[in-house]
């Protein structure tokens, strides 16, 4: 029997509706890997042009970006108790918002009690909306609960445009539950530029925010 005109209008009303529920937890799925607005926009219309003007570039293609930031925490009371790789992992996770990965040991150290592919270590990658969002509260929020902070050090570079600095307690990162903390650790972060000199990947990392001091040489 055919159908009236009402009938295949509310067919295609109702077709329309489960499509645009489909897009919709389509987008949702993503929403995660946006990058943060501040952060984008800052380096799209403000750091790009000053980094072209700075150092005469004449592609903006040729400007500096951060491609991703590398967290490293040794754990060699790991050989002692294995669950301290655990908890380690838990709280990197909670700083990160990513799993991160065990590192083992490559080699036997009788001296240390190391056996080869014995738990020594935890790491992570960061990249594209987390790197962001790392980035930006570790600037705004950690760095400023470090104890007696002059300042990040200007000469911790590779002379191919990375740069790492150490910080002694993660418990300057708010997501951690200090009352839950059985051991303060250290850690080691790499911000990876697509700078090809020191001095770009400087002046990069200070126009997103870090607190670089520079030592003066004395007379």
């Amino acid at each position: 029997m055919a159908k009236t005109k009402q009938e295949r209008q509310k067919v295609k009303d109702t077709s329309k509706q489960q499509t645009g529920k489909q897009e919709s937890k389509t987008k949702e799925v993503f929403v995660e890997e946006k990058v943060p607005v501040r952060l984008l926009m800052q380096y799209r219309e403000k750091m790009v042009p000053e980094l072209m003007k700075k150092f005469n570039y004449k592609n903006i293609m040729q400007t500096p970006q951060l491609k991703k930031i590398n967290i490293n925490v040794g754990v060699g009371a790991a050989t002692q108790d294995a669950k301290l790789i655990d908890s380690t992992v838990k709280e990197i996770e909670a700083i990160t918002g990513q799993k991160p990965t065990v590192v083992k040991a490559k080699k036997s150290v009788s001296n240390f009690k190391l056996r080869e592919g014995m738990n020594i270590g935890v790491r992570v990658t960061l990249r594209n909306a987390r790197m962001y969002e790392f980035l930006d509260r570790f600037i705004n929020v950690s760095i400023p609960r470090i104890r007696d902070f002059r300042g990040l050090s200007d000469k911790s570079f590779d002379g191919r445009g990375n740069y790492s600095l150490g910080i002694k307690e993660h418990i300057i990162f708010p997501e951690v539950n200090v009352d839950n903390v059985s051991r303060i650790f250290g850690m080691d972060i790499t911000f990876v530029t697509s700078a090809k000199t020191d001095e770009e990947s400087l002046e990069l990392l200070k126009q997103f925010g870090l607190p670089f001091i520079t030592k003066q040489s004395k007379n």
